[in-house]
Parts: C-alpha cells; sequence; structure tokens
C-alpha cells in the first residue's frame, strides 16, 4: 500500500485548484495490479469539478479496468481527509472495500467502504436480489 499512497501523494502536485487552493491526489489500484493516479480539477461553475478519488476511478475504467482492491486519498488537512459522498458512491459502484486517507505530515487513517458508506445504494438495489 506504500506506492498506493506514494503515487497518491505525487500527483496531488498536479491538482488544478485555482479556486479553493485545496489539491486532492488520489491512487487506485486495480484487479490487475496496476495504480492509477488522479488529482482534483476544479472549475469556474464549482458544480463542474470533478474530485481526485474519481479522477482515478474513472482514468482506470477508461483503461478497462472495473476490478479494484484499494484507494488511497492525500490532502494537506489537520488529519487524514476522508473521500466526499460522491466518491463514496463511487467506490461502492465498483467494489473498492479499503480506503488509505492520508494528510501531508504522513498521518494515515485506514477504513473501510461499509465503515465509510454504511447502508449502500448500489446495483443490488436495482436488480432486486435481496442483498440488505
Amino acid at each position: 500500500m506504500e506506492e498506493l499512497v506514494k503515487a497518491a501523494r505525487a500527483v496531488r502536485d498536479k491538482a488544478y485548484a485555482p479556486y479553493s487552493g485545496f489539491k486532492v491526489g488520489a491512487a487506485v489500484l486495480s484487479g490487475s495490479g496496476k495504480i492509477y493516479s488522479g488529482c482534483n480539477v476544479e472549475n469556474a461553475s464549482y458544480g463542474l469539478t470533478i474530485c481526485a478519488e474519481r479522477t482515478a476511478v474513472f482514468k482506470a475504467v477508461a483503461e478497462g479496468e472495473t476490478e479494484f482492491s484499494a484507494l488511497a486519498v492525500v490532502a494537506d488537512t489537520l488529519r487524514p481527509t476522508a473521500p466526499c459522498g460522491a466518491c463514496r458512491q463511487v467506490m461502492a459502484e465498483f467494489g473498492i472495500s479499503k480506503i488509505i486517507m492520508c494528510n501531508t505530515k504522513g498521518e494515515q487513517r485506514v477504513a473501510t467502504l461499509d465503515q465509510l458508506l454504511p447502508a449502500v445504494f448500489d446495483k443490488h438495489d436495482l436488480t432486486g436480489d435481496g442483498k440488505c
């Protein structure tokens, strides 16, 4: 997981955050073992901003990956930063169960998606297969 955090930390520098100054980096580990990284990209129309976590996942999906085991996120915060709700929902879609939250001081916290997003809405809700 050290390489995953390292990739998230490195891509954070590439974030486009001219409005908030809040730079975030993320990296996701695919089922094939490849790491995909992404940063947040802001827009003057704030609703069009995309988070680093979704950038990393969508980048991997664009390369044909749909299975993932872990995601790391890094930001310059007082405590390790947690993904927003939209990113948590995307992680649920792709079964990313391990999330490594970090700050730039080197502090880390690891959580499962179940801890961060209890009572998730996912594809099982759409298919009616009875998953609770």
